[in-house]
């Protein structure tokens, strides 16, 4: 069983026990979250989406809260002296995902 949820504007397929990194969610650790904008629901072969999934919801506990992966971003401009460098890290969030409930 697995299902197309709309996480923080994202759409993820998930299943039982899956671990995931989102965008940064509010909450601490250990707390549980659900999502109710669930997609497409697959269950035994059988196939639900668009309003047969009204009370659908996907069920998952926050893990911990991690930082991603250093993004550099680097301008020049050639002949003339101008260099810049800047760098990001993406804040995320790691969840467990803990039942889809139809």
């Amino acid at each position: 069983m697995y299902a197309i949820v709309d996480i923080a504007g994202q759409q993820f397929k998930v299943a039982k026990d899956q671990h995931l990194f989102v965008h940064r969610l509010q909450g601490d650790e250990g707390a549980s979250i659900e999502f109710d904008k669930v997609l497409l629901a697959e269950n035994e072969g059988k196939f639900s989406l668009g309003s047969a999934l009204s009370g659908a919801k996907v069920s998952a506990t926050i893990v911990s809260h991690v930082k991603g992966e250093k993004v550099l971003i680097f301008k020049k401009k050639r002949r003339k002296g101008y260099k810049k460098k800047n760098g990001h890290r993406q804040q995320f969030t790691k969840i467990t995902i803990t039942g889809i409930t139809l």
